[in-house]
């Protein structure tokens, strides 16, 4: 196979379930960060932020630096950035830090925007006032990303983002702007921060509609592994059990 200049890595259900690394992971990604490539880690995941995903990364025995990695709340932060001033949230800190810190103002009246993000805190309550928000046609409707699940040790599932954003979508007859994939918005950070060309860069995940889509959109080389969401080869799409395959010898 290969050796990519560049290859970004999906988090849940591709290097990780829970707190557990998946099959040949960390190995391969050592293996790969010896054989002079650059490795870049992207997650449509808007629970934590980007100082606690690299904490994981690390204590899970991934090496990763906070600026090589990514995630759908720091995105959308960057997205609004200088768009909108006020926004209501259905999120968790990490989304509301991320927006926070790009200058963004979180409130209950008058938005700008409704933002959506993975909230495991959700209520009806909070469903009835983004409904009501999004009555305003000039208020923007922003998903972080559209993920219906997250893969956890032992083969379990627990909603995501998604499930939240299609209930949001159904009461208020809007639909979101997702800015996670399969959106190939955050690749496309990533390659602009890497200063890698989307030819020379492969990514891999486990979930066809989001990680392989937003990968294709930016026009990178994709592959997709089996340890997670996605159970089944899909034909002409290149594949693995896991990540062994991408091992340098």
């Amino acid at each position: 196979m290969r050796l990519y200049p560049l290859y970004i890595f999906d988090l849940d259900g591709t290097l990780f379930r829970g707190e557990e690394p998946t099959p040949n992971a960390v190995e391969t990604v050592g293996n790969l960060r010896r054989a002079g490539s650059q490795v870049r880690f992207l997650t449509n995941n808007s629970s934590k932020s980007i100082s606690d995903l690299t904490e994981k990364l690390n204590r899970l025995g991934f090496e990763a630096a906070h600026q090589e990695v990514m995630n759908s709340a720091e995105g959308t932060a960057r997205r609004l950035a200088g768009k909108v001033n006020r926004v209501f949230v259905v999120g968790e800190s990490a989304l509301v830090e991320a927006l926070g810190g790009v200058g963004i103002e979180l409130v209950d009246r008058d938005p700008e925007a409704v933002v959506v993000g993975i909230d495991r805190q959700f209520t009806y309550e909070k469903m009835s006032r983004a409904m009501t928000h999004l009555r305003n046609p000039d208020c923007l409707f922003v998903a972080s990303n559209p993920d219906r699940s997250y893969p956890l040790e032992n083969d379990v599932l627990i909603p995501g983002a998604g499930s939240i954003v299609a209930a949001i979508e159904m009461c208020s007859a809007r639909k979101a702007e997702v800015i996670g994939k399969p959106n190939p918005f955050l690749v496309e950070l990533v390659l602009d921060d890497a200063k890698v060309l989307a030819s020379d860069c492969l990514v891999v995940g486990d979930r066809l509609e989001t990680d392989i889509e937003a990968g294709r959109a930016a026009k990178c080389d994709v592959h997709l592994v089996l340890c997670g969401v996605t159970k089944e080869p899909i034909p002409g799409l290149p594949w693995s059990p896991d990540l062994a395959v991408l091992t340098v010898v």
